[in-house]
C-alpha cells in the first residue's frame, strides 16, 4: 500500500516539472518569435513614430541643402559686392582699403607663434613682469577712477551736457571713413587737418544730437559745409552737424541728448553723402572718438580706435 502512495507521489511530481519546464520552454519559445517578429518587422516595416522621424530626417535634409545652396549664393553676391566695393574706392581714392581687422588679427597671430617658441622660463619671467607692471597700472588706474567718479558726482545735472554718444546709428561701428587727423583732401589731394570725424551713411539718415544744449547756428547755405547745426551744450563744449540734407531745428531751440536734429546729406563741398561731426571743448576741436563713452564697450572703444588709426580718407 505504501509502496502504491510513494509512486503515485513520484508521479504527480515528474508531471509537475514536466509541466514547468514545458511551460518555460514555451515562453521562451514565443518570446523568442516575438522579438524575431519584431526584428524582421523593424527592418522592413518602420513604426509611425520611425516613420515620423525618417520624413522629418529628410525634409531637414533637403532644407539643409537649400539652404546650403543660398549660402553659397550669399557668399558669391557678397564677393562681388566687396571687389566693386574696392574697386570704387581705388576709383576714387588711387588706392586700396586698408583692412584693419586683418591686419590686426595677423599681428596677433604672429605675437602667438612668437610666444610658442619661447622656453617656459623666459614666459614665466616674462609673464611675472607683466604682471607686476599690470598691477602698477591698475593701482594708478583705480585712482583715476576714484577721481573720475567724484568729478562726475559732483557735476550733477551737467553731466547731460557733455556729448557722449555716436550721432548716428553705428552699432556694428562699420559706417566711421574718417577720424580725426591729418588726411588727404579728397578735393584739392593735399595733406590737410580733419578736425572731425565722417560717417558713410545713406542720404536722409537720422542724425541725434549727442548731448542736451541750445542750437547756437543754423546754416542752411554753406560753400564748404553745407547745411550745419552747431550745438552749445554749455560747460565748454559745442558740437557741429555737416553736409547735412534737412535740418529739424531752429536757432536757440533747446534738444536733448538722442533728439532728431537733422537727416544726413550731400550738401556743400562732399565727395559722397556722409556726416561730418565735431566736437568742439573750450574753443579747441578735440577728436570725437573720445566722447562715445555711453555707448562704446571697451572692446568697441579699442576697435575704434583702431579704425581711427588706419588712416583712412576723408569724404570733405
Amino acid at each position: 500500500m505504501a509502496g502504491k502512495k510513494d509512486l503515485e507521489r513520484l508521479r504527480r511530481k515528474r508531471r509537475r516539472k514536466q509541466i514547468v519546464v514545458r511551460t518555460t520552454v514555451g515562453a521562451f519559445v514565443w518570446t523568442g518569435a516575438a522579438v524575431l517578429y519584431y526584428i524582421a518587422f523593424s527592418l522592413f516595416f518602420d513604426t509611425p513614430v520611425e516613420y515620423k522621424l525618417r520624413h522629418s530626417t529628410d525634409r531637414l535634409r533637403s532644407e539643409y541643402e537649400t539652404l546650403t545652396a543660398r549660402y553659397d549664393s550669399l557668399q558669391t553676391v557678397l564677393a562681388n559686392v566687396v571687389e566693386r566695393d574696392r574697386s570704387v574706392f581705388r576709383t576714387l581714392f588711387e588706392s586700396d582699403p586698408y583692412d584693419f581687422d586683418s591686419e590686426y588679427e595677423r599681428k596677433r597671430s604672429e605675437r602667438y607663434e612668437e610666444m610658442l617658441g619661447k622656453p617656459f622660463r623666459k614666459l614665466r619671467s616674462e609673464f611675472r613682469d607683466r604682471l607686476s607692471a599690470a598691477e602698477g597700472r591698475l593701482a594708478a588706474l583705480n585712482g583715476t577712477y576714484l577721481t573720475l567718479q567724484a568729478a562726475v558726482d559732483s557735476a550733477g545735472d551737467a553731466r547731460n551736457n557733455i556729448p557722449s554718444i555716436q550721432p548716428v546709428i553705428n552699432k556694428q561701428l562699420t559706417l566711421l571713413t574718417a577720424s580725426y587727423g591729418m588726411r588727404i583732401h579728397p578735393f584739392y589731394k593735399t595733406l590737410q587737418p580733419h578736425q572731425g570725424v565722417d560717417y558713410t551713411l545713406p542720404e536722409g539718415s537720422r542724425v541725434f544730437a549727442t548731448a542736451d544744449g541750445v542750437v547756437k547756428d543754423v546754416a542752411q547755405r554753406n560753400s564748404t559745409s553745407g547745411r550745419t547745426v552747431v550745438i552749445d551744450h554749455g560747460n565748454g563744449y559745442e558740437t557741429t552737424y555737416a553736409h547735412l540734407s534737412k535740418v529739424n531745428v531752429v536757432r536757440g531751440q533747446r534738444v536733448r541728448r538722442g533728439d532728431i536734429i537733422a537727416l544726413s546729406g550731400n550738401t556743400g563741398l562732399s565727395l559722397a553723402p556722409h556726416l561730418h561731426y565735431e566736437v568742439r571743448h573750450n574753443g579747441m576741436r578735440v577728436d570725437p572718438i573720445h566722447y562715445f563713452f555711453m555707448e562704446l564697450s571697451p572692446a568697441d572703444y579699442q576697435r575704434m580706435i583702431r579704425i581711427a588709426q588706419s588712416g583712412m580718407q576723408s569724404f570733405d
